[in-house]
Protein backbone atom coordinates (compact mmCIF):
# COMPACT_ATOMS: atom_id res chain seq x y z
CA UNK A 1 0.00 0.00 0.00
CA UNK A 2 1.22 3.37 -0.97
CA UNK A 3 0.94 6.24 1.21
CA UNK A 4 -1.31 7.86 -0.75
CA UNK A 5 -3.82 5.22 -0.99
CA UNK A 6 -3.72 5.23 3.52
CA UNK A 7 -4.86 8.69 3.27
CA UNK A 8 -7.61 8.10 0.76
CA UNK A 9 -8.78 4.97 3.17
CA UNK A 10 -8.63 7.25 6.25
CA UNK A 11 -10.68 10.02 4.03
CA UNK A 12 -13.01 7.89 2.99
CA UNK A 13 -13.73 6.27 6.62
CA UNK A 14 -13.57 9.57 8.97
CA UNK A 15 -13.62 12.22 6.58
CA UNK A 16 -10.87 14.63 5.67
CA UNK A 17 -10.63 16.88 8.31
CA UNK A 18 -11.15 14.15 11.29
CA UNK A 19 -9.11 11.20 9.78
CA UNK A 20 -6.18 13.87 9.68
CA UNK A 21 -6.86 14.82 13.05
CA UNK A 22 -6.77 11.37 14.08
CA UNK A 23 -3.92 10.63 12.01
CA UNK A 24 -2.51 13.57 13.98
CA UNK A 25 -3.23 12.87 17.48
CA UNK A 26 -4.76 9.45 17.88
CA UNK A 27 -1.89 7.25 19.99
CA UNK A 28 -1.94 3.53 18.62
CA UNK A 29 -0.32 0.98 21.40
CA UNK A 30 0.28 -0.87 18.10
CA UNK A 31 2.37 1.64 16.66
CA UNK A 32 4.81 2.00 19.37
CA UNK A 33 2.70 4.66 21.16
CA UNK A 34 3.16 6.42 17.98
CA UNK A 35 0.34 8.31 16.00
CA UNK A 36 -0.11 7.29 12.44
CA UNK A 37 2.17 10.29 11.29
CA UNK A 38 4.75 9.52 13.71
CA UNK A 39 4.81 5.80 12.38
CA UNK A 40 4.81 6.70 8.93
CA UNK A 41 7.85 9.15 9.55
CA UNK A 42 9.55 6.31 11.54
CA UNK A 43 9.19 3.81 8.75
CA UNK A 44 6.15 2.00 9.19
CA UNK A 45 4.16 0.59 6.32
CA UNK A 46 1.07 2.30 5.90
CA UNK A 47 -0.90 -1.17 5.72
CA UNK A 48 0.47 -1.83 9.20
CA UNK A 49 -0.80 1.80 9.80
CA UNK A 50 -4.41 1.47 9.13
CA UNK A 51 -5.17 -1.88 10.31
CA UNK A 52 -3.72 -0.27 13.87
CA UNK A 53 -6.19 2.41 13.12
CA UNK A 54 -8.79 -0.05 12.14
CA UNK A 55 -8.58 -1.94 14.72
CA UNK A 56 -8.43 0.63 17.46
CA UNK A 57 -11.32 2.03 16.24
CA UNK A 58 -12.97 -0.43 15.43
CA UNK A 59 -13.58 -0.23 11.80
CA UNK A 60 -15.65 -3.39 10.80
CA UNK A 61 -13.19 -5.56 8.66
CA UNK A 62 -15.25 -5.76 5.61
CA UNK A 63 -14.85 -1.67 4.72
CA UNK A 64 -10.81 -2.31 5.41
CA UNK A 65 -10.10 -2.33 2.01
CA UNK A 66 -12.14 1.07 1.23
CA UNK A 67 -15.54 1.51 -0.45
CA UNK A 68 -16.84 -0.84 -3.17
CA UNK A 69 -17.21 1.66 -6.29
CA UNK A 70 -19.42 -0.10 -8.81
CA UNK A 71 -17.29 -0.95 -12.00
CA UNK A 72 -19.42 1.70 -13.89
CA UNK A 73 -18.51 4.28 -11.65
CA UNK A 74 -14.52 3.45 -11.52
CA UNK A 75 -12.32 6.05 -13.68
CA UNK A 76 -10.62 4.07 -16.05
Amino acid sequence: MRVSELWRLIDEEFGRAYGRHLARTHVLRALQDRTVEQALAAGVEPRAAWKALCVDLDVPPERWLGRDIPLSDHPD
